[in-house]
């Protein structure tokens, strides 16, 4: 199985973004253990970050045909972007969003979440072990 995990805006500043809502992993640990964990399951994965929603689309869009199966923790686009959301739905295979903070007890434009239309899963509050339980979810339910 091939998962691609997407990160958007800020996920690169994890650890130094504000520590008492994301926690003080680093992005480079989150990758680290991204792929220690999927080398422990079998799964091959590539872990991706962009500041630019073009960015995110097209690494969405290159999963057609040549992934089985998205992580996706879109930051500030989750609440904006109707592009990610379409590409998406574009590529027809599963995706799960993932959120580190638990954005449903938080600000209220933080409630619209436009990708969850694709998504056959969310998980958010489980920090960053939440990509952790997607993977592990998206791998139960090939």
């Amino acid at each position: 199985m091939k998962i691609r995990v997407i990160n958007g805006p800020n996920i690169n500043m994890l650890g130094i973004r504000e520590p008492d809502i994301y926690g003080r992993t680093t992005y480079a640990d989150l990758e680290n253990m991204i792929f220690d964990h999927c080398r422990d399951i079998g799964v091959e994965v590539d872990v991706l970050q962009s500041n630019h929603e073009g960015d995110l689309v097209d690494m969405i869009q290159e999963c057609f045909q040549n992934i089985d199966a998205i992580v996706i923790n879109p930051g500030a686009y989750t609440h904006t972007s109707i592009a990610i959301l379409d590409a998406a739905k574009s590529v027809g295979i599963p995706v799960v969003e993932v959120h580190i903070s638990k954005v449903e007890e938080r600000e209220d434009f933080r409630q619209v979440s436009y990708i969850r239309a694709a998504c056959i899963k969310t998980i958010t509050g489980h920090g960053v072990n939440g990509y952790l339980e997607a993977i592990d979810f998206l791998v139960e339910n090939k």
